[in-house]
């Protein structure tokens, strides 16, 4: 005897409330194995495959493409246990006090892992006893089944750009024939696609207004972005920290050509290669050993500054999803080696989309390299709830004093914003000061115990 078990979005952890539907992995009655994923959805932090700890066939999916759904909400239902196949859908829960025999039937195929951080990837927890009727529907609450879409089974589509830019131009994915391998929906496909029903719009005839309708007020239409998943998340924080932080930036010029020599020394005396964004990173860790006061954060409740023991070093990175902040974790007890391949293995996470929420949480201090996009300075605002941020212009070359001479030398400004609150202008000019020595002269951190 089957019983209609209901799954519903899990704790993603992190603190995350809601998730939007990217692309559904199964149609109604298809056959799910136990943890098998179901559902790709897009937090605030990251792309998620949500696996269900139930197996049997899928009886019905709730949320369409694009919607975004409550912790808590239901995804979908499975008939689980009886002869399996689809006469499963229809056989009756089983009641509370049924016996043993539909708990074996219902343990069998549930994992029963707990749905917390990442879905239920990872050791089985222990089993145990669920036992779920199906209540009554009534026209309020009755859940209406996804139909299945054109595409059978999940979309052929796995670049996040061609996601948004068909939801930007409200296309139905599953409504595009695919011209890449397999029927891979590529990017000139939506294009295309979009394309097409712009000129059947353009060729429709525009309605004749009414004479006796009443004059409606007109007003500027303008484009609608929400703000939601990762721009969302981007728009609350910086909003937050605004709001909260009464921020302070300082900036100076600082002579790199030092630290340049010094990195392409590094390289071409062999083993993996160091990147600039370690280099400066290293300089970070020091500062802050020497400058505590601003690796912490303001707990406002209790009108205390925290201290942290350890650095958790976030770099800003540009991603086709909007900025995102990944963390090295322990960036103070990582060499220049492990930091070059710890910013290489985060960065190209970000860029396919790949990131976890574990990676865009906790940090510290943020490090931030604007100068990839050509700009000399920025005033950064500070990624809540951290207490500074330092910011790194294009290093290019520049006329310089050097050595009592003009010389053409390779010029970096360095900008760095801190929180009023955990310090006084002494102590944020002073973590800068010491950056831009180490900058100048690299030897500097010989001398850092």
């Amino acid at each position: 005897m089957a019983q209609v078990l209901e799954f519903k979005l899990p704790d993603l952890g992190e603190g995350l409330t809601e998730a939007e539907i990217v692309r559904w992995l199964v149609a109604v009655g298809d056959v799910v194995a136990v943890d098998q994923p179901v559902v790709e959805v897009e937090t605030a932090k990251a792309m998620v495959e949500v696996p269900c700890p139930y197996g049997g066939v899928v009886t019905a999916r709730y949320g369409e493409e694009g919607t975004e759904l409550p912790v808590g909400a239901p995804l979908l239902t499975v008939a689980v246990g009886g002869a399996g196949g689809a006469g499963a859908t229809d056989a009756p829960a089983a009641e509370e006090g049924s016996g043993d025999a539909a708990e074996s039937a219902v343990s069998s195929e549930y994992s029963g892992n707990v749905l917390v951080g990442y879905g239920t990837a990872g050791p089985a927890a222990r089993r145990r006893r669920v036992r779920q009727t199906v209540p009554a529907a009534t026209p309020e609450t009755a859940p209406v089944p996804v139909p299945v879409p054109a595409h059978q089974g999940p979309v052929p589509v796995i670049s996040p750009l061609v996601r948004k830019l068909a939801r930007d131009g409200g296309l139905d994915l599953r409504q595009v024939r695919g011209s890449g391998p397999e029927g891979l929906i590529l990017r000139a496909d939506v294009e295309l696609a979009l394309t097409t029903a712009g000129d059947r719009q353009t060729a429709a005839p525009a309605p004749v207004p009414s004479p006796t309708a009443s004059a409606a007020p007109v007003t500027a239409a303008g484009e609608r972005v929400p703000l939601r998943g990762v721009r969302g998340a981007v728009a609350d924080k910086l909003s937050r920290s605004r709001t909260e932080i009464p921020d302070a930036t300082c900036w100076v010029d600082a002579d790199a050509t030092e630290l340049m020599a010094a990195r392409a020394a590094m390289n071409a005396a062999g083993g993996p290669k160091i990147s600039l964004l370690a280099l400066l990173a290293r300089i970070c860790v020091h500062a802050l050993a020497r400058f505590p006061e601003l690796n912490s954060t303001v707990d406002t409740a209790a009108r205390e500054i925290v201290r942290l023991p350890d650095v958790h070093l976030g770099f800003a990175a540009q991603t086709p999803r909007g900025l995102v902040v990944p963390v090295v974790k322990d960036a103070g007890r990582r060499t220049a080696e492990s930091l070059t391949e710890e910013f290489g293995r985060l960065t190209e996470a970000a860029r396919q989309s790949a990131l976890t929420p574990a990676d865009l949480t906790g940090g510290t201090f943020t490090l931030n390299n604007y100068g990839v996009f050509g700009v000399d300075g920025s005033t950064p605002i500070i990624n809540h709830p951290e207490a500074a941020m330092l910011g790194v212009g294009r290093i290019i070359p520049k006329p310089w004093v050097h050595r009592g001479e003009l010389a053409v030398r390779q010029v970096v400004q360095l900008s760095f914003t801190f929180d009023h609150r955990v310090c006084d202008g002494g102590t944020a000019g002073g973590f800068l000061r010491y950056v831009a020595d180490c900058v100048e002269q690299p030897a500097v951190l010989l001398r850092t115990v």
